[in-house]
């Protein structure tokens, strides 16, 4: 079991009477560990609840140190081992704070669905945070039994998505379900991401050949589905391979590196090499060769419209977190200084 986890994969340098599990689920403050052997409920210890921050609470896909203390699968959380990637946004609302959705993945499903929830502007925000992770993002595009243009939507993805992959998938006609399941190798880790009735849960059945979840059908009025899925949780493939479940994200507020974006338009980063200043900001600068491609056709321009949102997004989210980072960092020195 412990190898079907993952587990051969990681090397822990750990207390010999420590033990080793990984969350596998989360409901709030409390998560369910999987040891290879038994499942365990548990709770992050105080002194670890109080010193952490909340980016270094555990999440699903974590492998982590715990201590049982009773016989009824009872058991405290001592510490998160080292993640190698993390699919991170910021927290919906006004909070500046990371949210880490799954860690220790491979791939990133990003699923849409063929109808009006297919959104360009969307996937290219999900695709910035997938690349960010460190994982392998794929596009699924699902839901092919209720489309009658597929050549469009896939047009329109592969006018944004030039480096990703996408599968054209249908859990009625049990169309592309396999491809999936092939991707998932015994090794490897998955998480599935998207909005509300974009069909995660359908697909996460099909995968283990059985109704693990819950599932609803879409409104017809707007071809939007209700929250489904409301904890985060992983699941064994029978066939070999780990998939995590997800809530459907009505916020996609980032969370990233500013050069991530690059590989999302990687196309308006060839083109800055051109412009005439090297500084450009692809505004009001003359001999821009970005703008330049707007005029012409070859770019366009609503994309370049989210690729400034996004950057300037982006920006704002380092400057409050600096800030944050400043003002926390001068209430301490004065609270030293008055001791």
């Amino acid at each position: 079991m412990l190898n079907n986890l993952g587990f051969n994969r990681y090397k822990f340098n750990i207390e010999n009477n420590d033990n080793v599990g990984r969350v596998v689920a989360q409901y709030r403050n409390i998560y369910k560990i999987n040891n290879g052997k038994s499942e365990i409920m548990a709770i992050l210890s105080g002194k670890e609840y109080y010193k952490a921050s909340k980016s270094d609470f555990p999440v699903v896909g974590d492998w982590v140190v715990y201590e049982r203390y009773n016989m009824e699968s009872n058991g405290v959380i001592k510490s998160v081992l080292k993640r190698t990637t993390k699919l991170s946004r910021q927290e919906a609302g006004r909070k500046e704070k990371e949210q880490i959705i799954a860690s220790n993945i491979d791939l990133i499903f990003i699923v849409t669905s063929l109808n009006q929830e297919f959104n360009k502007r969307r996937l290219e925000r999900y695709l910035t945070i997938a690349w960010d992770s460190g994982a392998k993002p794929i596009i699924i595009l699902n839901k092919s039994d209720l489309c009658d243009n597929l050549g469009y939507f896939k047009s329109e993805v592969e006018n944004i998505a030039f480096n990703t992959p996408y599968i054209i998938s249908s859990c009625v006609k049990n169309q592309g379900i396999q491809e999936i399941r092939d991707i998932i190798s015994p090794d490897k880790t998955a998480v599935l991401i998207g909005s509300s009735g974009v069909g995660k849960s359908s697909i996460i059945n099909m995968l283990l050949g059985k109704s693990s979840q819950a599932t609803k059908n879409i409104r017809e009025n707007d071809d939007r589905g209700k929250h489904t899925t409301t904890n985060r949780e992983l699941f064994l493939i029978p066939t070999g391979g780990i998939i995590i479940d997800t809530p459907g994200m009505r916020e996609i507020q980032l969370w990233v590196d500013e050069n991530s974006l690059d590989n999302v338009f990687s196309e308006i980063d060839e083109l800055s090499a051109e412009c005439k200043y090297n500084d450009c900001t692809h505004e009001h600068e003359p001999g821009c060769a970005v703008k330049l491609a707007v005029q012409e056709g070859v770019l366009n321009e609503e994309r370049l419209d989210n690729y400034f949102k996004m950057k300037r997004e982006i920006q704002y989210q380092k400057l409050k977190e600096k800030y944050n980072s400043n003002r926390a960092n001068k209430i301490k020195w004065k609270k030293l200084k008055n001791q």
